[in-house]
C-alpha cells in the first residue's frame, strides 16, 4: 500500500506492506492513523502526478549488495549513480539511494543492532524521530536541495494576507505561537523545518508538538517532555511577507521593533545550524553529494537567508514572560510598526551600523606577512 504527501514542495510517495511503517509515516506527516476503509488522504497530491521522491520500505533484513561500489566514508558506498548508507543517521535503517532525472528512489531495510533495540526501549520517541529523519525528511530535504532549495529551521504560517516566517532558537516559543493560530485567522505551514526556493517557503510536514502538561493521553512522549497532535487545516507553502525574529522577554505584553536584514539573516542562519533536527543532516547531504555528484556539497543557506531577509520587512518580537499571546495579535502589532516607518528610521539605521561594526570586529585580521609573495 502506498501513501502520497507533499513535502518541501515535492510529491513524496511511500510504499510499504507493513501497517506499522504506514502508521509511522502518518505520524511523521502529522496525521492520525488511517482507518482501513479510507487508505488515502483528502489532501494527498493527485494520483496521476509523477512523484518526485519514492520511498520503499522492504521487509528484508539483509544488507544491500555492495558489489561494484567503492567506499565513500565510514558506513557509505557509491558508484556515482547510487549510494548505500548503513545505519543511516544512527537510525538502524540501511538505505539504497538511487537518483534519476525523474525522481529520487530510496529503498529502506530495517537492520537494528543491540544499541538500537536498547534505545527503542529506553527512548521510543527519540528512536521514532531518527526513523522519520532517515526515511522521509532527510532524503526529501536533499532532493529539494538538488533542485535548488535550501533548508531553514523556521516556523511558517499564513496570517490574514501575510506569509509569516518565525525565526528564533529552539524553545523560544515558535510552536506555541503557531498553535495559537485560530482557523479564521490563517493556516499553519510548518512547525520546524521549511525549504526556501528564492520565492516561497515550502513546509516539511510534522506533527504539532505541545507541552505534555497541557495534553492528556495524546501520544508517546517525545524529547523535551512534549507530545504530538495532528495539525488541522495546514497549507503547503507561503510567499513570505513578514520575517519575525523571536526573543523571550520579561514584560507582560509583547513588543515589536524593526531590525536590519543582516540581523534577521543572522538569526535565520544561526537557528538553522543550531537546530537539533538538522544535526545529522549535514553529513547525510554531503555524503549523497559526494557519492552521486548531484546537488551542493553544502546548501547556500547564508546566501538564501540574506536574500529572504532583504525581500521582506524584518522585525524583532520580544515575547512576554508568560505564553498566551496569539500570533494574529503579534502580526497586527507588526503591521502597525511597518506602517509608521518615520518613527523607526533612526532605530534601524543605528541597528544596521551596530551590526556592521560587530561584523568588522569579529572578522579575523589579515597579516601582511601572509599575503606577501616570499622570494
Amino acid at each position: 500500500m502506498s501513501r502520497r504527501a507533499e513535502s518541501c514542495g515535492l510529491t513524496v510517495e511511500v510504499e510499504s506492506g507493513s501497517r506499522a511503517w504506514r502508521n509511522l509515516v502518518d505520524r511523521a506527516l502529522g496525521d492520525p492513523p488511517r482507518p482501513a476503509q479510507h487508505p488515502q488522504r483528502s489532501d494527498a497530491p493527485e494520483a496521476g502526478r509523477t512523484p518526485d521522491v519514492v520511498v520503499r520500505v522492504e521487509s528484508s533484513h539483509a544488507p544491500f549488495q555492495l558489489s561494484g561500489l567503492t567506499p565513500l566514508t565510514r558506513g557509505a558506498w557509491g558508484d556515482g549513480r547510487r549510494v548505500v548508507l548503513a545505519d543511516a543517521c544512527g537510525s538502524g535503517l540501511d538505505l539504497l539511494v538511487e537518483p534519476s532525472p525523474e525522481a529520487l528512489t530510496v529503498t529502506a531495510r530495517s537492520r537494528p543492532g543491540p544499541t538500537h533495540r536498547a534505545l527503542r526501549l529506553a527512548a521510543p520517541g527519540r528512536t521514532e524521530l531518527l526513523w522519520r529523519a532517515a526515511l522521509l525528511q532527510y532524503p526529501t530535504l536533499w532532493w529539494a536541495a538538488v533542485r535548488g532549495a535550501v533548508p531553514l529551521h523556521v516556523s511558517a504560517a499564513r496570517v490574514g494576507d501575510h506569509g509569516v516566517v518565525l525565526a528564533g532558537p529552539g524553545g523560544v516559543g515558535k510552536s506555541t505561537l503557531l498553535g495559537s493560530l485560530a482557523h479564521d485567522d490563517g493556516a499553519p505551514v510548518s512547525d520546524n523545518l521549511c525549504t526556501y526556493d528564492g520565492e516561497r517557503l515550502h513546509g516539511l510536514p510534522e506533527p504539532r508538538r505541545v507541552d505534555a502538561g497541557t495534553a492528556r493521553a495524546l501520544r508517546r512522549t517525545m524529547p523535551h517532555g512534549r507530545v504530538e497532535q495532528p495539525w488541522e487545516g495546514r497549507q503547503h507553502a507561503i510567499r513570505p511577507s513578514l520575517l519575525l525574529v523571536l526573543r523571550r522577554g520579561t514584560a507582560e505584553r509583547p513588543t515589536v521593533r524593526p531590525v536590519p536584514p543582516a540581523v534577521a539573516a543572522r538569526a535565520l542562519v544561526a537557528g538553522t545550524y543550531a537546530a537539533g533536527e538538522l544535526r545529522r543532516y549535514w553529513a547525510f547531504s554531503a555524503t549523497l553529494a559526494l557519492g552521486t555528484g548531484l546537488g551542493p556539497a553544502h546548501p547556500a543557506i547564508v546566501v538564501e537567508a540574506e536574500r529572504l531577509a532583504r525581500s521582506v520587512p524584518c522585525l524583532e518580537v520580544m515575547l512576554p514572560a508568560r505564553p498566551g499571546t496569539a500570533l494574529a495579535e503579534i502580526v497586527d502589532l507588526c503591521e502597525s510598526t511597518v506602517a509608521a516607518p518615520s518613527a523607526t528610521t533612526e532605530f534601524v539605521a543605528e541597528a544596521a551600523t551596530k551590526a556592521a561594526t560587530e561584523t568588522d570586529r569579529h572578522r579575523p585580521a589579515v597579516s601582511t606577512r601572509m599575503t606577501g609573495v616570499q622570494g
